[in-house]
């Protein structure tokens, strides 16, 4: 078997026994395109290797879906012996590249419905702006990300309490509120430093000159 993109491609194991092409799409078809899936499972513990169209997309499913809890089994995801994932990209943390298409202009979802997908919420999102990441959780909640500060500000202000419809024709109104912690602890880790460095500075000169002045005047 051959494949176009090794860097592309990514090792699944630790699978149920009764596995499905299908399940493997649908554990990893929100992280991007792919291009290719090859499933063993005719003698031994099945496994499978995915391949995507981006490399990012890739960086992603690791990052994401490493273990992973499907059906009792924790999923083992990582790229194959031998490639080097996040080439052209840097490196952050196990040699991967910076996770694909995030920002910090973010808002929270709550009130989703139950069929309600991530894709469905990109799609409502997108009267907004250029959604870059959107994904969904159990609970009805889920999270947007912008790449435009401003596109994210005017999600926050009209598609709060919008009418919302899944790809199943499920309904709900759902409420959209900015995520105000994440840029909080963004910001503190920013500027902090630059605080610390330079309160000092100035303090101590501005004190000596007091006194010497103070000083000069008495006589």
């Amino acid at each position: 078997m051959s494949y176009r993109n090794n860097d592309s491609r990514i090792y699944v194991g630790n699978l149920p026994p009764d596995i499905r092409t299908k399940d493997i799409e649908d554990i990893f078809y929100k992280f991007g395109k792919i291009t290719f899936i090859d499933l063993k499972n005719r003698r031994g513990p099945p496994f499978a290797f995915v391949e995507f169209e981006d490399t990012r997309d890739a960086e992603d499913a690791v990052h994401s879906r490493d273990g992973y809890d499907y059906d009792g089994y924790r999923l083992r995801v990582e790229f194959p012996k031998g490639t080097n994932p996040g080439r052209g990209f840097g490196s952050r943390g196990r040699g991967r590249g910076p996770p694909a298409r995030r920002s910090q202009h973010r808002i929270l979802v709550s009130g989703l419905p139950a069929t309600g997908s991530w894709q469905d919420l990109k799609d409502h999102m997108r009267e907004a702006g250029d959604v870059c990441y959107a994904d969904v959780s159990k609970d009805g909640t889920g999270v947007v990300e912008f790449l435009r500060y401003e596109d994210m500000k005017y999600a926050v202000k009209k598609l709060d309490d919008s009418r919302f419809r899944s790809h199943e024709g499920e309904v709900s109104y759902i409420r959209v509120k900015e995520d105000y912690y994440g840029r909080s602890r963004s910001r503190s880790r920013s500027y902090s430093p630059r605080r610390s460095r330079g309160s000092p500075t100035y303090s101590p000169a501005r004190r000596s000159h007091t006194r010497s002045r103070s000083r000069s005047y008495s006589k």
